[in-house]
């Protein structure tokens, strides 16, 4: 099971129900909050995992299928952080049900706001939105106590942190810390 918890500008475009009192998120990563975001007459849709911060980018079209799309970009991302395809087959397989509820956590806002922000300076170089997902994982974060998402993220799973994260276009990264 998993819940979506959509900022209000997508619920509007939604128009699905959204669930009073929703259950709690089965997988790992727990709930994941969506935003929609015009960047570069981008329209995107940032979506964060409430327990690590891991941030995916998707983009915004057809917006009303993001939940059966959320899967395979997940994926992309964290086998591109190291996460072996079994851990990822089961939080996947927690992902095959879903409701949608509103937001719950401002500090789960607030960090998708320094997302949203960062991604303005980020999209110049046109780089993949799998690149900017994982840029955005690297940066440090207060909700975290400014660790980062990527760390939070291999941590959960039970794994280290990649000493080169991938080489996708802009430089490797080398200290996530």
């Amino acid at each position: 099971m998993l819940t979506f918890r959509v900022t209000a500008k997508v619920a509007k475009r939604l128009k699905f129900p959204l669930e009073p009192n929703p259950l709690a998120s089965s997988g790992l990563l727990g709930d994941w909050y969506a935003n929609l975001l015009i960047i570069r007459r981008q329209h995107l849709l940032l979506l964060v995992s409430e327990k690590t911060l891991l941030p995916v980018l998707m983009p915004a079209k057809d917006l009303a299928s993001f939940p059966e799309r959320l899967p395979m970009a997940l994926t992309e991302v964290l086998s591109n952080i190291g996460i072996p395809a079994v851990k990822i087959e089961a939080e996947l397989s927690e992902m095959t049900r879903w409701s949608f509820a509103k937001t719950a956590s401002r500090q789960v806002l607030g960090s998708m706001n320094d997302f949203a922000n960062m991604l303005e300076a980020y999209m110049e170089d046109r780089a993949p939105l799998l690149t900017q997902a994982i840029r955005l994982a690297t940066c440090p974060c207060s909700p975290l106590g400014m660790d980062n998402p990527l760390r939070a993220t291999t941590t959960l799973f039970g794994e280290q942190a990649p000493a080169k994260v991938f080489e996708l276009g802009f430089p490797t990264i080398t200290d996530t810390h």
